[in-house]
């Protein structure tokens, strides 16, 4: 329970502040490691870097 409200609560702070336009198809992680190693996670869908492979639970934020 506690894990879909933090979640629900992230994906309402990111439209909030507009993190939910297209995400660059620049930044690419291999993998959460990888994307740890660059301080960039959680990782929420739209926001660059966010992709599909990284968000094991498909509930729109990687690497949690």
């Amino acid at each position: 329970m506690f894990r879909v409200l933090t979640a629900a609560a992230f994906v309402c702070l990111a439209a909030a502040i507009g993190a939910a336009a297209p995400a660059s198809a620049d930044v690419y992680y291999k993998n959460c490691s990888e994307a740890r190693e660059a301080g960039v996670t959680p990782i929420l869908e739209g926001q660059d870097g966010y992709a599909p492979h990284l968000d094991r639970d498909s509930d729109g934020i990687a690497c949690e």
